[in-house]
């Protein structure tokens, strides 16, 4: 390969590190042909970008963002896909579900999610659970919403202002 096209393939690695802000390193090696066209499928449908890279070539684009990844570099060994995200844990589940519909599935090498960097097959349950920014709002907006939606059901249920005051009282004694 010409020294034009890598340095043209490294530039366009730095430019899709810098539009997603999550990446996970994955070992393809067991995958045949179907099974890799079937995860590009599926990552699609996911919306997450799936790309072969060449691991020499990945890190020379690493070193060109901002940020330390010196973490990733025992990772980068052997046939290695990048899958870029715009949410933390969709990779992961993807991966998961992916493996137990097929018998061999993508491996995971390491991940970087949430400015944190995930390294081995382990961390994939870790990664799974991580929420995403819409999951946590949820969650705050539900918490929030709890207490209303207490009081506003007491006063739906006919229940006279003095009484809703006394249980108040009650709770917090």
């Amino acid at each position: 390969m010409k020294k034009e096209d890598k340095s043209l393939l490294i530039d366009s690695l730095v430019e899709t590190l810098n539009a997603y802000p999550h990446f996970y390193l994955v070992d393809m090696t067991a995958l045949n042909s179907a099974a890799t066209s079937e995860l590009r499928r599926e990552c699609f449908k996911s919306e997450v970008k799936l790309q072969v890279v060449k691991n020499t070539l990945f890190g020379k684009a690493l070193e060109k963002i901002e940020g330390d990844f010196s973490a990733l570099d025992t990772c980068l060994k052997g046939t290695t896909g990048v899958m870029f995200c715009n949410t933390a844990n969709v990779p992961a589940k993807l991966i998961k579900s992916f493996g137990k519909t097929h018998n061999n599935m993508p491996a995971l090498k390491a991940a970087y999610a949430e400015e944190s960097f995930y390294v081995g097959e382990d961390q994939l349950d870790a990664l799974c659970a991580i929420k995403s920014k819409n999951e946590l709002i949820a969650e705050v907006v539900s918490m929030l919403e709890s207490p209303i939606q207490g009081v506003l059901s007491a006063l739906d249920g006919g229940t006279t202002i003095h009484g809703l005051l006394d249980a108040i009282e009650e709770k917090n004694a």
